[in-house]
Formats: C-alpha cells, structure tokens, sequence
C-alpha cells in the first residue's frame, strides 16, 4: 500500500514538472512564432508601401520620408479596419424569414 502511494505521489511529481516545462516551451514556441510573423508583416508592409516610391536609405531625410509614408500608410490601415467594424456593427444581423421563390 505504501509503496503504491509513492509510486502515485512521484508519477504526480514527475507528470506535472513535464507539464511545466512543456508550458514553457508552448510559451517560447508562441512568441517565436509572433515575432515570425511582425518580422514578416513589417518586411512586406514596407515593401508594399515604398514601392515606386524614389527614396534614399543612405540619407537621414531618405529615412525620415519613408518613416513618415510607412506610419501614415499604417494609420490608413488601421482606419480602414476601424471604419470596416464600425459598419459592420451598425448593420442588421437579425434573421430574416422571408419566402423563396414566391
């Protein structure tokens, strides 16, 4: 009976320290996989904004215009999703039970 008990109190023991360090690298896993994907967007949001735009990286003035396009193209962004929300709460989502066909 001791021996069982022990035997359950170490297997409680060793499940739960491999649950933990599971958790961890869940945790670790998460954030590389976030920091992946704003590497990401961030690489193609400035692709996609400074395209055709005539701007010099090897000027402080070259890196100050792009800043200023990329952060103002951003806050379009983020309007745009704004006002897209906005709308689609106002609008009636309430079933309609109207007849097909006649």
């Amino acid at each position: 009976m001791v021996v069982g008990i022990t035997f359950m109190v170490i297997a409680v023991l060793i499940i739960g320290i491999w649950i933990l360090v599971e958790l961890k690298r869940l945790k670790h896993k998460l954030f590389a996989m976030f920091l992946i994907g704003f590497i990401l967007f961030l690489y193609i949001s400035i692709t996609f904004t400074l395209k055709g735009q005539d701007i010099d990286f090897q000027t402080t003035e070259g890196i100050i215009k792009a800043t200023k396009i990329y952060f103002a193209w951003l806050g379009s962004a983020f309007n745009n999703i704004k006002t897209i929300t906005t709308n689609a709460i106002n609008m009636d989502w309430t079933a309609k039970n109207a007849s097909i066909g006649g």
